[in-house]
């Protein structure tokens, strides 16, 4: 850390003085019992949801701050802001952090804090490996952002592609934080995924067929099948590769019998299903917020469940358009690029029954909305754009330029981060009670938009005239520097865009309007019918349900009495209680991937008896659960006006 540079040792200081402050701020209004109580030991699927969100806004800010930094390197020919080595840190953490450490958490936010209420559910399948699963990404996220502190980040780009990776050619610890980071939330990823498919099948509320469940509810259905599914594909891929740099085995090893083609087949059987598991709840919720701002029914619901289900069939044929060039053969090239083609098929669909439901609906352009049309217009030209690449003759000449830069930026920004900021202002007074302001939220999507094509549009043309990707400088003569200073423009005002939010995050906590109603936007599904934020048992009694749209049905017919509860019925509530051990499993991890990232074998295994023992001691236990009593539940109904 000390040969860095001034750069690396600012960010180093401010990382300091933020902890410092944080310190500082707890212990003067003596909240760390508060902090240990109701957040660090939480089992309750809301407040890991909140935890997640929280954790996914950070890191857009670290992953936007690496953009930023790459875009100014770009911005002019033959720019020395950055040294090459700088430069290549910087695209691996922005890739591997938007896509693991952000997209992913944002997702999984939104699951918890939906799903269970949205099914009728008080809790999801498995609450203790929920709050396992968030504390694996959390001290995951911390190690891989210690990396350039300690020993210097990853280089290698966030495909991690042997031989580059190999320890003959990467000996500095940068791979191995990538590696343990990466394998560690991916354990955590794979417990999500199962938890909520478990919970999602086993605890929807009495009446909620398959068929009456939300289309948000199903997204999440066809997110969890691709992760449990490929998943365990990159941790193989990644164990077999820290093998190779720690243990001193060949997998990958051409020279010792390896072969690097078999790392990126694995690592794209996960890569591109990768995309599908960000995107899928992105369209859940687009879903949602059309028909509850049309004030209609979703336009084909079927159809919508069967393209949802199809795309997560259809994500595992597509892995190897990911190397084209790379001498797979003619009939290999043309199974992927027809199965990658067949993938526009699905989501074309979606995209029409949004537009039908729209058609002839009260359209109401709240701030989910105008985030759900921004979307369209961009996830056509990304869908579009897609297409072009899937021809494999023609991805000859668009393969690792920056026509592939922009294109899935513009489907991953353009879809999965607008779905995301969609539900996030959707069912933030779901969260917290209260809207986030509409006229800052304003001003933050309109320039997050410009800026969004100003930086991306001119990067298709740069493709065109043969920018490679992963550059890091470029001589004058090129003729590339009009269109990347324009791009950098653009890039500069989405980062203000993104400042608008955070200002309007601020501005809303003491004026935005509060939410009494618990259902502000006139909502369709089960958890508009709690209070906002919703008890922690979230439903008293548990609804039995005869219709899709349950809640709007009610409305329209004058029975939302039906869901309200009874004093004379209430029963007391079996709930999960706290526990320290996902907490103390998350750390002893973080010190089982530092003794490994520096080959202290002592201390990773150390660390692993030690999650081996908080194991064996969670299943010996016996009561885990506590019984909420009925004054308690008498007593937070009335308060919220429900009795």
């Amino acid at each position: 850390m000390w040969n860095e540079g001034p750069m690396i040792w600012t960010s180093d200081v401010l990382i300091l003085l933020t902890s410092v402050g944080i310190i500082g701020v707890l212990t003067h209004f003596k909240k760390w019992k508060w902090l240990w109580d109701e957040w660090l030991t939480t089992v309750d699927h809301k407040k890991i949801g909140i935890m997640y969100l929280i954790a996914a806004l950070l890191m857009m800010f670290r992953g936007g701050v690496d953009a930023l930094l790459m875009r100014t390197q770009l911005a002019v020919p033959n720019n020395h802001l950055l040294t090459a080595e700088h430069y290549d840190q910087i695209f691996t953490t922005h890739g591997t952090i938007m896509i693991l450490f952000m997209a992913m958490p944002f997702i999984f936010a939104m699951f918890n804090i939906v799903v269970p209420l949205q099914i009728g559910a008080r809790d999801v399948a498995f609450p203790y490996l929920n709050a396992i699963s968030f504390w694996l990404f959390f001290f995951a996220a911390l190690l891989f952002n210690l990396s350039f502190v300690f020993g210097g980040s990853p280089d290698a780009g966030w495909v991690s592609y042997p031989p580059l990776t190999e320890l003959g050619f990467d000996k500095g610890p940068g791979e191995n934080f990538y590696l343990l980071a990466v394998q560690i939330t991916g354990i955590g990823s794979i417990g999500t995924g199962i938890n909520f498919l478990a919970t999602i099948f086993k605890m929807r509320a009495p009446g909620m067929k398959l068929m009456k469940m939300p289309l948000f509810t199903w997204s999440v259905v066809a997110a969890s099948i691709v992760i449990i599914a490929a998943f365990p594909a990159l941790a193989i891929a990644l164990a077999l590769l820290l093998l190779d740099r720690v243990f001193g085995t060949h997998f990958f090893t051409m020279l010792h019998g390896g072969d690097p083609m078999m790392f990126v087949n694995l690592f794209w059987i996960w890569g591109h299903p990768e995309v599908y598991i960000v995107i899928l709840p992105a369209f859940g919720i687009f879903s949602e917020v059309v028909a509850t701002f049309s004030k209609k029914r979703i336009f084909g619901y079927s159809s919508m469940v069967a393209s949802l289900l199809l795309i997560s069939v259809i994500s595992y044929f597509v892995w190897a358009h990911h190397f084209f060039t790379m001498g797979a053969g003619a009939n290999v090239n043309t199974f992927f690029a027809v199965a990658s083609m067949m993938v526009a098929i699905p989501t074309g669909v979606k995209v029409f029954n949004w537009l039908f439901t729209m058609y002839r609906g009260r359209v109401t352009m709240s701030l989910p909305m105008w985030w759900t049309a921004s979307f369209v217009l961009n996830f056509l030209m990304g869908g579009a754009t897609g297409v072009m690449l899937a021809v494999a003759p023609a991805d000859y000449q668009y393969h690792n330029s920056y026509f592939l830069i922009a294109h899935f930026h513009q489907t991953l920004i353009g879809g999965t981060v607008y779905g995301l900021l969609a539900g996030m202002y959707y069912w933030w007074p779901k969260m917290f009670g209260f809207k986030l302001d509409k006229k800052l939220g304003m001003w933050a999507m309109v320039l997050f938009n410009i800026g969004f094509y100003v930086c991306f549009m001119p990067q298709y043309a740069l493709g065109f005239m043969g920018m490679q990707r992963r550059m890091y400088t470029y001589p004058a003569g090129m003729g590339w520097g009009t269109l990347n200073f324009i791009s950098t423009i653009g890039a500069y005002l989405m980062g203000l865009g993104f400042l608008f939010i955070v200002i309007e995050v601020i501005y809303s906590i003491k004026y935005g309007e509060r939410d009494l109603t618990g259902d502000p936007w006139n909502g369709r599904t089960l958890e508009w019918s709690l209070p906002s934020p919703a008890p922690h048992y979230n439903f008293a009694v548990i609804p039995t349900v005869t219709e899709r749209d349950y809640w709007w049905e009610l409305k329209e017919n004058n029975r939302t009495h039906e869901l309200r509860p009874k004093a004379e019925t209430l029963k007391s509530i079996e709930m999960p209680k706290n526990s320290a051990r996902p907490f103390l499993m998350g750390v002893a991890f973080f010190f089982a991937g530092f003794g490994f990232v520096f080959h202290w074998l002592i201390l990773g295994f150390a660390a692993l008896a030690i999650v081996a023992a908080i194991m064996i001691h969670r299943a010996l236990e016996v009561h885990d659960e506590y019984a909420v009593p009925v004054d308690e539940i008498l007593e937070t109904e009335a308060a919220t006006g429900r009795l």
